[in-house]
């Protein structure tokens, strides 16, 4: 049995507090819960009808569960006397804990007290809202809420936030989301938001996961709830909030500027299946395809509409996503087309125009003929007529044509309005029961469309490894930047590719230096950052009199002079980076590298571990990759050198992740087919007194 179990599915609950407990009892006896209720008061003789207690000492058993609407100060105390009671576990709704840290001086002390009067008894909290379970009708919740008990037998959505406004917001939808459980995590001061959900998602009635995110509590608990979730089909949604540039950490390096705390969870979340949304439209639309269909075997999708202009808008929403719209077949197109008169264009999306309208066989073929197209989603758009002052008679024969259509193929559809308010809160749940999701807004329906299908492509394939967070925590408060030639020889000494170099002390050892390389060579001034914005590099230097003069000028710029030979034969130009992240470790960062860095952003982050597959993935989703397979007529790049190189860095900071700070490799210049993959530059940030 889950820890959390008395918890989750109460059959006593012990309510504690003035106004909010009276609440908590009023709100559960109008779900109808079926177990007993027991408040807990100082003075009052019952609470909303039911006899109250003194004490915890009064009750007349241990409760499965608990809601403690008291003062701070009097939490810990009832906290404490309810785990010594033997008591399930308890939300904690007072505030004035950890998250007043920055302007009250006891907030941290007193949740380190909460924590520890709780002993092994669960509590969600302190500073939260608590829990919803509209299966049984169990509320522990100081507030009003919008949603409805479960029909008996009736399946639903768990949701987990971090916010108690944006759950109250989400029990108000009129979306038909059927809800099954709604919990808010608050400070997660001893239980986080990840064994929250690994305790909702083991109920049977439970169908699918939405979290809303502000942190992360646990990498390795999120990575037992995503094992979990896929042993059991129950796909995850996450919205995970700090994409703002404020959340960014300022650092040093190119990568830095590429890869803030937003990339990493994105990245963490892509790792483990969990599909990311970025709305809370997106959310609930995401939570209601995913309750009906589970996850989608694939990307390909088919919309049919009456109206051109909204088979323009399907079409328009798909650009630039994985989900997409398929040009139809020959064979397909004839078959759709057979069904259609003359003056019909089929394509897909299809306008399939008036010409059927409200004529059910007709109607019935159509989209017979095109769902038969073996698409992931079939998606007919239909907006309804406002019921006050319109009929919406006819809208019924289309459905019952799509829901045919549908049956035939035995494929998965969905009903998708254009505008949300044009689709009837009170037809969603008939619509999901005859296999139609009601999805509301185009955009979000493809967004939802889009996280389904991520969730079946990640579940075929293997189960990534965990992440190795063993250079997690604070960076380092200051930091020591060795020079590219010390930062070099380290990665020449672990087998890294490094075109041949040498340090010179003035512009003759450069001269020198640079014959014994052989030309052309590149001349670099060291102990300078950013070198390109300083003009503190020079390239293909050809002979000894280029390389004396550059050596002169670039003589005063830094701390001494580097010679190293010209990489050829260059193909392209990659960002190879890595970033020691607080919760992830060392988290990497690959892209178009060279001086426009962040000015094209084209970049994807991994965790580590990375397998040769996964980062030959992440090359492959970069704008830049054609040119690695020989964009018009240009020579193929050594793609296998590439990724070999790639993964011999990451193996380095892995070895040495307590003393990384950085890793900025830029470029990582890759040759012609044969000719290999080069560290043309590399800047090497260590803590303090750490060394590689």
């Amino acid at each position: 049995m889950h820890k959390l179990e008395r918890l989750l599915r109460p059959r006593t609950i012990a309510v504690f507090g003035g106004a909010q407990a009276a609440a908590v009892v009023a709100q559960s006896i109008k779900m109808g819960f079926a177990g007993e209720i027991w408040p807990v008061h100082p003075t009052k003789d019952d609470v909303a009808g039911r006899k109250a207690y003194r004490s915890v000492a009064d009750l007349p058993g241990a409760p499965d569960a608990a809601f403690v609407g008291v003062n701070r100060h009097l939490t810990i105390e009832v906290v404490k006397a309810l785990a010594e009671r033997g008591a399930g576990g308890a939300v904690c709704f007072a505030a004035g804990f950890l998250e007043t840290e920055a302007y009250d001086e006891h907030g941290e002390r007193l949740q380190a007290e909460l924590v520890a009067a709780a002993g092994q008894m669960p509590i969600i909290g302190p500073n939260c809202y608590g829990l919803i379970n509209y299966a049984d009708g169990a509320l522990l919740w100081p507030d009003q809420h919008g949603g409805i008990r479960l029909v008996e037998g009736g399946r639903g959505v768990a949701i987990i936030t971090q916010s108690s406004n944006i759950a109250i917001n989400m029990t108000m939808q009129k979306r038909g989301l059927p809800i099954a459980f709604l919990m808010t995590a608050g400070n997660q001061a001893q239980t986080g938001l990840s064994e929250i959900a690994l305790g909702l998602i083991e109920d049977d009635r439970v169908t699918s996961l939405g979290l809303h995110i502000e942190a992360f509590d646990s990498v390795a608990g999120f990575e037992r709830l995503a094992a979990r979730a896929r042993e059991l089909m129950k796909p995850i949604i996450a919205m995970k909030v700090g994409r703002s540039e404020q959340a960014r950490q300022a650092t040093v390096s190119h990568t830095a500027s590429l890869a803030g705390s937003d990339a990493a969870s994105g990245a963490f979340l892509k790792r483990l299946g969990i599909a990311r949304v970025d709305s809370i439209p997106a959310f609930i639309e995401a939570l209601k395809l995913l309750h009906v269909t589970g996850p989608l075997p694939g990307y390909r999708l088919s919309s049919m509409s009456c109206s051109g202009g909204e088979a323009s808008v399907m079409a328009d929403s798909a650009e630039g996503r994985w989900v997409n719209f398929p040009a139809l077949t020959d064979t397909h197109r004839a078959h759709v087309k057979s069904t259609l008169g003359p003056l019909v264009a089929v394509a897909n999306p299809l306008d399939y125009h008036t010409f059927i309208w409200n004529n059910e066989p007709a109607m019935t073929a159509t989209f017979t003929a095109m769902v038969s197209g073996g698409f992931d989603l079939n998606m007919l758009v239909l907006d309804f007529p406002r019921p006050d002052r319109c009929s919406d008679t006819d809208w019924w024969t289309t459905l019952r044509a799509f829901e045919s259509a549908l049956k035939t193929n035995k494929a998965q559809g969905a009903i998708v309005s254009s505008l949300p308010e044009n689709l009837p809160e009170e037809y969603t749940a008939g619509l999901m029961g005859r296999g139609m999701v009601p999805l509301f807004g185009i955009s979000e329906a493809v967004d939802a469309a889009q996280a389904a299908a991520f969730i079946g492509w990640a579940w075929c394939a293997p189960q990534a490894q965990p992440i190795d967070t063993s250079a997690s925590g604070a960076p380092a408060g200051d930091h020591v930047t060795p020079d590219e030639a010390e930062a070099k020889a380290r990665l020449i000494e672990a087998g890294l590719p490094v075109p041949s170099g040498e340090r010179a002390g003035n512009a003759v050892e450069a001269v020198i230096s640079s014959m014994a390389l052989g030309f052309p060579v590149a001349l670099k001034a060291l102990g300078v950052t950013h070198k390109s914005e300083l003009g503190a590099v020079r390239l293909n230097l050809r002979d000894a009199e280029s390389v004396s003069t550059a050596a002169h000028d670039l003589d005063a710029l830094g701390t001494g002079l580097y010679v190293e030979r010209m990489v050829r034969d260059g193909v392209a130009e990659l960002l190879v980076g890595f970033t020691r992240d607080p919760m992830f470790g060392a988290v990497m960062t690959l892209g178009t590298g060279g001086v426009l860095v962040e000015l094209l952003r084209d970049s994807v982050t991994l965790m580590l571990p990375a397998t040769r597959d996964d980062i030959e993935a992440a090359l492959r989703g970069l704008k830049l990759f054609p040119l690695l397979e020989g964009y018009r007529g240009r020579p193929k790049a050594d793609l296998a050198a590439a990724i070999d190189a790639i993964s011999g860095i990451a193996a380095f900071v892995q070895q040495n992740a307590g003393e990384i700070e950085e890793l900025d490799i830029n470029p990582l210049i890759v040759c012609a087919l044969g000719k290999g993959a080069w560290i043309a530059d590399a800047l090497l940030v260590l803590g303090e007194n750490k060394n590689v």
